[in-house]
């Protein structure tokens, strides 16, 4: 049977004694998913919401939260944190937006709970932006996706567990199963077909390369409107001249942003 850490021989909390620990490089990463009608999630995506800008509230929430981590957790214990980011990948089939929280630290325990606390927190920050809009938006899952460093070594979420959430569908505990799209059974044209497959492959060039949206459209001098709007499928292209401020700022092609096809 696994020891539990945190409770001492007669069964009672503690706090785990690490000062014997070796101080090594730890990373970890987190993720938590919102669920929300498409007027909340236009509105999240697009800066538009009753409240202000959701992203960019939510990830200083998720950022502070993730330094406060040790005032929230009665067990965890005060980390110098070299690095904490929280970023969002927009479900737009779902209406849902995907929130990553990552920390580093150089120190002698993890910064799951870091990360952890990071995504939970930016995720409930979301729902306050956007609760005028939407109050039955649902978080989940959140969990840890991975960890490096200490003794216990390097943890990837099993595979078995890495499908998101159905696609169309979410559990409502009233309702039952709701709808959040409905499906088209008509074949894509292949302008769509082409557009859909750039959408996914700018996505995934922004994923890979770490890309925040905002701060690249700053980085650009474009707006970033212009990003969001072709994450989101309300515009099926982006500029040409766009494109290529997109692409100068950060030394690539303009078609590897789409694709090697576009």
């Amino acid at each position: 049977m696994t020891t539990l850490s945190h409770l001492d021989e007669h069964g009672s909390a503690r706090m785990v004694d690490v000062t014997s620990k070796s101080t090594t490089v730890r990373q970890a990463c987190a993720e938590a998913i919102i669920h929300m009608s498409e007027q909340a999630y236009r509105a999240a995506i697009m800066g538009t919401g009753p409240k202000g800008d959701v992203l960019a509230t939510a990830r200083i929430a998720g950022i502070m939260a993730i330094k406060r981590t040790s005032d929230l957790i009665p067990l965890c214990h005060p980390l110098a944190i070299g690095n904490a980011t929280v970023e969002f990948e927009p479900l737009p089939e779902q209406s849902a937006l995907r929130i990553l929280a990552t920390v580093k630290t150089n120190g002698p325990t993890g910064v799951e709970m870091e990360a952890l606390t990071g995504a939970s927190i930016a995720a409930l920050t979301v729902y306050d932006m956007i609760k005028a809009v939407d109050k039955s938006s649902e978080i989940g899952p959140v969990r840890l996706l991975t960890k490096s460093g200490g003794k216990s070594g390097a943890y990837s979420i099993p595979q078995t567990h890495t499908q998101r959430v159905s696609s169309g569908f979410r559990e409502s505990p009233v309702h039952g199963l709701k709808k959040t799209r409905e499906p088209s059974n008509r074949p894509l044209v292949p302008a769509q077909a082409k557009a859909g497959a750039g959408r996914q492959a700018f996505r995934t060039f922004m994923t890979t390369h770490h890309l925040r949206a905002s701060q690249w459209a700053k980085d650009a001098n474009v707006p970033v409107a212009h990003i969001y709007g072709f994450l989101t499928g309300k515009t099926h292209t982006i500029a040409p001249e766009i494109l290529l401020k997109l692409a100068d700022v950060i030394g690539v092609h303009p078609k590897e942003l789409l694709g090697s096809e576009e």
